[in-house]
């Protein structure tokens, strides 16, 4: 249930092509090997026929992933149980225009028994694609986009100033909105923090420890130490790349790229 209520991207217009591409060659595939529907019976060209249905099947995604959009914006936050949803209706919509294509290439009536019997294949297939799609995309997106799905929470913190304390007799704190942090990295004795200020990067340097500033903001989620050396504003990250033996990322025009060690992941994905 957890994983059902994760958030879930909708799919940008070339991986929406892609999906469509990939749902056709799979009826494709079904029509042409395992020739269900009594197909084994047609004495015409089967390889043709089977294109037939791949290509109806190609357009009808197609179609249905430009009516879902408005929803999908409207949707917010779009989770996977609604992605599973969405994509059991495309298979619904699929199947019935197939049986309006079916009964014109074999030129047969449309009937109570043929509709059954293809809306029976549509509950078996539908089940395979609905789970292979939706996870597979989803794992894709934990690879290559972990930002878009990471629960952020910069609106309500716009006001938020936070302050990392200077351990030195003569130091200065630090004050800056919680917003404009990026990250901060330990160095010796030292941590190195850097931040945003009238739209350029700046650094400055405290004496003290990352375990007194995990401390300093501790009652900000959004604030999640990513490795050993590092602390990470996660509402700043533009690019995640990775998998499950560490992450890579980028914040916003911040040069530097901070680490998400492995033994980090799992809590960093939790964000999501």
């Amino acid at each position: 249930m957890s994983f059902l209520t994760r958030k879930y991207p909708f799919p940008q217009s070339s991986n929406r092509l892609k999906d469509c591409a990939v749902y056709s060659v799979i009826v494709f595939l079904i029509l042409y090997l395992l020739q269900p529907f009594g197909f084994s019976e047609y004495k015409g060209n089967k390889l043709l026929v089977s294109l037939i249905f791949g290509a109806a099947t190609f357009g009808c995604c197609y179609l249905f992933g430009l009516a879902i959009q408005p929803l999908q914006k409207r949707v917010s936050p779009w989770r996977v149980w609604h992605e599973a949803l969405s994509v059991l209706i495309m298979t619904l919509f699929v199947c019935i225009c197939n049986i309006f294509v079916s009964s014109i290439v074999f030129h047969s009536s449309i009937s109570l028994e043929l509709i059954l019997l293809f809306l029976n294949w549509t509950f078996i297939i539908g089940i395979f694609i609905t789970v292979s799609s939706v996870s597979m995309n989803y794992h894709r997106y934990l690879r290559s986009q972990l930002e878009t799905l990471l629960d952020k929470t910069t609106e309500v913190q716009t006001d938020i100033i936070v302050t990392i304390h200077d351990t030195s007799v003569r130091g200065n704190d630090l004050q800056l909105p919680i917003n404009d942090l990026l990250y901060i990295e330990a160095q010796k004795n030292n941590v190195l923090v850097r931040y945003v200020k009238d739209n350029d990067i700046y650094t400055t340097e405290l004496h003290t420890t990352l375990t007194a500033v995990l401390d300093d903001l501790k009652e900000y989620e959004n604030i999640f130490q990513c490795h050993r050396s590092f602390v990470v504003n996660l509402n700043n990250i533009t690019s995640a790349q990775g998998n499950s033996n560490g992450y890579q990322l980028i914040l916003g025009k911040c040069p530097a790229i901070v680490p998400v060690s492995r033994t980090y992941v799992p809590k960093l994905r939790s964000f999501v």
